[in-house]
């Protein structure tokens, strides 16, 4: 069997966005010492009842109890050091990370603990299907809840300090944040922040990103602070997202029950783009117009495709496939400008926690640059979705490359003088050919 520092070259997955290190030796150190911690935690206090109840449902279904045990076994079995050995030990080490918050890290940040503890499993054939399972689903959202409870309240800003290496206002981490872009007040007890979440979610000061050209309708600004990650044109009402490239299926995205919301923008444009460990979590408002829609959608949480593989080669990202899958928030708006037509906007909850947390509600009236919601604690995608001619011009592409993201505001399309764009006449261009998957 390999150690941990020497994985399997063939199973060794490509992490964007900075949420886990890349390096698989750190990882099984972390999983090694955090079950250590929750081994002991657990002698002496009772399990969270969340928890429980994700303990009692894994072990009273015995599909779901042999798939998890088959998962965490094939992922022993591939080399991979976990930290746990059984069901009853992952339940140990999840009721353990009911109580915790992330401390920073100047070289190796792991901002998604359980993203981290769950890694290898979740990708292992018996794994694919297990983080399918709805009622799976179902309680590990009420175990997120529970831990979202945790990071809303003031015992989670253990680490909202200045004391290195640990403390996020320190240094080191203001060299990865900016912090000065940022409303704080250091005179305040954690500089003013009330919770992990509320630093997590963190605003600008004014100014610190100016709407592209406001009163321009044809001019679309991105609504996360974001790398870009995919375009497509032509999209599908229904498609097979869960093969390789991972064409969007628009049905899929916005529910079955929203069948003729998609049918809008069946062979229009998609943008997606994903936000980093580091970004500004906050959704605004890509167009100005008036709020048609905006509802959550109930997902899964640590779902991939099967389509990545084990081969680096073939990997593919999964972050097509979650915008059919996952949490997310969806919100629609009626542009001022007709031409422009509906946006649909399709904010992704990824991994931990992932509350999708929306502000803005249908009838209301919101100009470009416009909060419109949140991510709270977690990873996270999103995309634009737009109808049938209505995109002259993509300013943004992808790959990112290692570029600083996209700042919020800032433009990333025009739109065409009427919906007989280029975009709705392409043929459907292929997919980035090296996209790697987020983990």
């Amino acid at each position: 069997m390999r150690n941990d520092r020497t994985p399997n070259p063939r199973t060794r997955r490509y992490r964007l966005g900075d949420w886990l290190p890349s390096d698989e030796a750190h990882l099984a150190r972390y999983r090694t010492a955090l079950a250590a911690k929750a081994r002991e935690r657990a002698a002496h206090v009772r399990r969270t009842s969340a928890v429980e109840e994700l303990a009692a449902l894994v072990q009273g279904d015995p599909v779901l109890r042999m798939d998890m045990t088959r998962a965490i076994n094939q992922a022993r079995e591939a080399g991979y050091v976990l930290g746990y050995t059984s069901i009853d030990e992952l339940m140990t080490v999840i009721d353990y990370l009911m109580t915790y918050a992330p401390p920073f890290s100047e070289s190796d940040l792991i901002h998604c603990p359980l993203n981290a503890v769950l890694d290898w499993p979740m990708c292992m054939p018996s794994g694919y299907a297990l983080f399918r399972d709805p009622a799976l689903n179902a309680k590990l959202k009420h175990v997120l809840n529970c831990w979202c409870g945790f990071l809303s309240g003031p015992h989670s800003r253990e680490h909202l300090n200045t004391a290195p290496p640990n403390g996020w206002f320190c240094e080191e981490a203001d060299k990865r944040i900016g912090l000065s872009q940022f409303i704080y007040d250091p005179a305040q007890p954690h500089w003013g922040f009330g919770s992990w979440n509320d630093f997590f979610t963190r605003r600008f000061r004014a100014g610190a990103r100016p709407v592209a050209e406001p009163d321009n309708d044809k001019l679309i600004v991105s609504a996360c602070e974001a790398s870009p990650y995919n375009i497509q044109h032509d999209v599908a009402l229904q498609d097979t997202f869960w093969i390789k490239s991972q064409p969007y299926s628009l049905e899929d995205m916005f529910t079955s029950s929203q069948r003729e919301l998609a049918r809008c923008f069946a062979g229009g444009s998609i943008y997606q783009a994903f936000l980093s460990a580091y970004n500004y979590h906050r959704w605004h408002a890509p167009v100005s117009g008036t709020i048609a829609q905006a509802y959550a959608v109930d997902g899964s949480y640590y779902s991939n495709a099967d389509s990545e593989g084990e081969d680096p080669s073939g990997l593919n990202d999964s972050q097509g496939y979650i915008t059919a899958l996952a949490a997310r928030a969806v919100i629609v708006i009626d542009c001022d400008d007709p031409a422009v037509g509906k946006v649909g906007c399709v904010f992704v909850g990824m991994a931990d926690v992932s509350s999708c947390m929306i502000d803005a509600l249908p009838g209301q009236h919101v100009r470009k640059g416009d909060e419109l919601g949140f991510f709270q604690y977690g990873g996270s995608t999103f995309c634009l979705v737009f109808e049938p001619g209505v995109i002259d011009d993509f300013i943004v592409k992808p790959p990112s490359d290692g570029k600083p993201p996209v700042k919020v505001n800032t433009a990333i399309a025009r739109a065409a003088t009427s919906k007989q764009g280029r975009a709705g006449n392409q043929p459907k261009p292929p997919r980035w050919p090296n996209a790697p998957n987020v983990r």
